[in-house]
């Protein structure tokens, strides 16, 4: 049986597990006693996610050319140098890869394996401490296809985001010193971590703040004059590493984010305006946190509609994680009556399941 269908399977057993085992503990988060589900269940849940990252086959997507790229890699530490002189961006990454190979040789499937815990681990933990559902959150990781978009494909600037996404707590208690640190940290791994220095600032407060709606006023005068944005992103792009990024998806002819995957990304904002009243009333910060995130994510998702998918789409990723895996799962628990959320629910899985199977099947020709 397809690894893409086993996935959603064992989404399956972990919900039954969840259910039939006690796997939960009630601990202190921002101030306030909430029921979360252990550490040890929370990553028990993504070993087989770690182990289908570290084995997947070399043709999916970019994984043969980061394949490629560590095996070109030098072994020994003594040609350190001249290996980094002919890195000319993202060198954090490289310096990273080159000492993962230093340490465990020309082991490919151990590289990706060790990003790939990195990275599901960190997920793990977060949406453990601030997701109220943590197997919903899980769940829509791998439904909403983030698991072999990021995981399986685009593990450079994943490496960037779960380092910034294990961050959240900072983020939360407005520690901006070491938070900005780990945002610079992560753009010598991927420079588009740099999109998050505005970010944290932005999405503190309460939900649809004052902030926020400033930041959509932009991002619509973006998407309105999408030609004066692009040629304004051009400019701005002049002399970096992303110089040819305009030019590059004229000439790819990409035509922007899937109008689906759009929609989809933008539930949670859809939600958080119908259930304002509730958000409001629970003043949670961490609720509020993904709001604002979340309207973030949504935002960059249409102007990615209406550019580049390619790069534009990329950026979301940043900010979506907090959306799906922390707000969205809130929401179906708190502004729907018992019976409603029930339902909701049901309906909310088989709408995931329907476009994990859609972007699996008809776009990606995998199962």
């Amino acid at each position: 049986m397809s690894q893409y269908v086993l996935v959603m399977l064992w989404i399956a057993v972990i919900y039954i597990i969840s259910k039939t085992v006690n796997v939960y503990t009630e601990e202190y988060v921002c101030g306030k006693k909430e029921v979360r589900v252990t550490r040890g269940f929370a990553i028990f849940c993504v070993i087989p996610l770690i182990w289908w990252a570290a084995t997947r086959s070399q043709w999916f997507f970019d994984t043969g050319m980061y394949v490629r790229g560590f095996e070109n890699i030098p072994e020994s530490l003594a040609e350190i140098r001249s290996y980094m002189e002919g890195i000319s961006k993202d060198k954090g990454f490289y310096m990273l890869a080159f000492l993962i190979k230093a340490l465990i040789g020309n082991r490919d499937v151990w590289y990706l394996g060790i990003l790939a815990t990195f990275q599901l681990i960190s997920i793990a933990l977060v949406f453990r401490k601030f997701s109220s559902n943590y197997v919903m959150a899980i769940f829509l990781f791998v439904a909403t296809t983030d698991y072999l978009s990021w995981a399986h494909n685009g593990i450079r600037q994943f490496m960037a985001v779960t380092l910034i996404f294990a961050a959240t707590e900072l983020m939360l208690k407005k520690k901006y010193v070491p938070l900005i640190a780990i945002i610079l940290l992560a753009s010598t791994l991927h420079g588009s971590a740099l999109l998050m220095l505005p970010v944290v600032f932005i999405v503190q407060g309460r939900p649809w703040n004052q902030k926020t709606v400033l930041a959509i006023f932009v991002f619509l005068l973006a998407i309105i004059y999408v030609d004066r944005f692009t040629n304004l992103l051009n400019d701005v792009l002049v002399d970096t590493q992303y110089t040819n990024v305009v030019s590059d998806w004229q000439e790819w002819e990409d035509d922007g984010t899937n109008p689906i995957r759009v929609l989809i990304y933008a539930i949670p904002t859809l939600l958080s305006i119908i259930g304002y009243p509730y958000i409001k009333e629970s003043n949670d910060p961490v609720v509020n946190m993904a709001c604002n995130i979340g309207i973030i994510s949504t935002m960059l998702y249409c102007l990615s509609a209406v550019t580049s998918g390619i790069f534009i789409g990329r950026l979301p990723i940043y900010c979506s994680l907090y959306a799906t895996g922390i707000l969205l799962p809130w929401e179906l628990d708190n502004i729907f009556t018992k019976k409603s959320a029930q339902t909701m629910k049901l309906l909310m899985i088989m709408g995931f399941v329907a476009f994990y199977y859609y972007q699996t099947h008809f776009v990606w020709g995998l199962i």
